[in-house]
């Protein structure tokens, strides 16, 4: 067992992993901001990547999805030029043309099924998400899944007829994954990265739960799902731009908690630390710096107040989820016929409302995230606090990763109020380690560490007798 000496040599060791983290140069360049303890600065090789984000391809994307007229869940699926078949047949085309360069690590194809009559579908309709999957090199097994949804809306749901160009809501998400697959079909990841386009989001997220569904019938190891929904417009209804910042809805309470995980989780305190939460301090840790050049504002709620999307049903499914959006939504320009009103006001969805340069900033952040997750080792699996006997120190015990390039491990910890990491206590390639702090005062946790530096997300240790 590696045994901190006390409270002098954690708080030594918690000062030169801040320091350390601090020195990267992240993010913040903004006055009065500072990065996490846990920051992860951005290298050479994810620099490289990010520059190749290229707003001028987001916009042509965007344009090309709203040139099909309307993209409705109900719309027309054998026009070639209008309706959501144009779009589907469109999307899968790009999307294989890019696995075209990958070598063979990438695949492209539809994920289709027929959903009966339900809420909002008043007849059986086909719903098809079109899907890129980037195997992984090392370690397959993990997968990380990026989306948007392709279909659109007028101010009617059910209107599958009128114009609904939803350029915000979402070819911006859309283009985000098109983009980022054109990026990264040329790389290696060490994990699986899967790119999605789903349909029936309006409808009421149909697309997504289909493919939640299959991923969970398949046993499949999904470690992270981001949507981007609503991430095109850098500009509030009452003009005020924020071209800087994007939102970042994390949940804290589990969709998919059972009521032996609540009993746990109200026993610790672990409102604040579900493996979503960690997921969205994973993703300030390594895209909230000057190579993104966005502030990722991390929101404690699953979604916008009374709203909802894509990352849900991973969520119920027990998937960490979490929902990217612009920092304020001009309604004017979202779920709204095309028209001029009275006083001159342009209503609806359109590409002139889009500020194709954050979008291009918002796919930076997502391409960080991703790529650090898919070549970071995994989280620790089985991180526990042992609680056999009362004692002061917090002793913690996890399960060594399979990783080929694991180098060890760090514990973190922070005060029961704070929202982020605040020290990080490197502890070496072991399985075990005891800290000269009560558990009853703060919170701890673990994350795994590679030979090339790179951190996993923390893992929230559980309880064990």
């Amino acid at each position: 067992m590696l045994t901190a000496t006390g409270a002098t040599a954690l708080t030594a060791a918690a000062t030169d992993g801040t320091a350390a983290a601090a020195a990267g140069g992240s993010g913040a360049a903004r006055p009065g901001s500072r990065p996490p303890a846990t920051a992860q600065p951005p290298g050479r090789e994810l620099r490289a990547l990010l520059r190749e984000i290229d707003p001028s391809r987001i916009e042509a994307t965007v344009r090309k999805l709203v040139s099909f007229g309307t993209r409705h869940t109900l719309s027309a699926q054998d026009d070639p030029d209008r309706g959501i078949g144009a779009a589907r047949d469109w999307l899968l085309a790009e999307l294989r043309s890019y696995a075209a360069a990958s070598g063979g690590r990438m695949t492209a194809g539809l994920q289709s099924y027929v959903q009966q009559p339900a809420s909002r579908i008043p007849t059986a309709t086909r719903i098809t998400n079109v899907v890129a999957t980037l195997r992984g090199s090392v370690t397959p097994e993990r997968v990380y899944v990026v989306s948007g949804h392709y279909d659109s809306r007028a101010t009617d749901v059910m209107d599958a007829t009128s114009d609904a160009p939803g350029a915000d809501d979402d070819a911006s998400g859309v283009a985000v994954v098109l983009e980022l697959a054109r990026v990264l079909a040329r790389r290696r990841p060490a994990s699986t990265i899967v790119f999605a386009a789903v349909a029936g989001e309006e409808q009421g997220l149909y697309g997504a739960a289909h493919m939640a569904q299959r991923f969970e019938e398949a046993g499949t190891d999904v470690r992270a799902m981001f949507t981007n929904d609503i991430v095109g417009s850098s500009t509030a209804d009452d003009g005020t731009r924020d071209p800087y910042t994007v939102r970042l809805f994390a949940e804290g309470v589990p969709s998919s908690e059972t009521p032996e995980q609540a009993a746990i989780r109200r026993s610790v305190g672990g409102e604040n630390d579900s493996a979503t939460r960690q997921l969205a301090r994973f993703v300030r840790d390594v895209a909230d710096n000057d190579a993104t050049g966005m502030r990722v504002r991390v929101i404690h709620r699953r979604d916008r107040y009374r709203r909802g999307g894509d990352h849900i049903p991973f969520l119920e499914r027990g998937y960490p989820a979490a929902r990217f959006t612009e920092p304020a939504e001009d309604f004017a320009h979202q779920h709204q016929d095309v028209r001029v009103d009275e006083t001159g006001k342009q209503y609806g969805d359109l590409p002139e409302f889009c500020d194709f340069d954050y979008i291009a900033r918002v796919a930076r952040v997502n391409a960080a995230a991703l790529w650090t997750l898919a070549q970071a080792p995994d989280a620790p699996r089985d991180a526990k606090i042992v609680t056999a006997t009362l004692t002061n120190a917090t002793e913690l015990v996890w399960t060594r990763g399979t990783e080929p390039d694991l180098a060890g491990y760090e514990v973190v910890w922070r005060e029961t109020t704070d929202p982020e990491w605040t020290h990080v206590v490197p502890v070496g390639d072991v399985t075990r380690h005891e800290v000269d702090l009560s558990k009853d005062n703060v919170f701890f946790g673990v994350r795994a560490v590679d030979r090339a530096g790179l951190r996993s997300p923390v893992a929230f240790p559980d309880p064990q007798s």
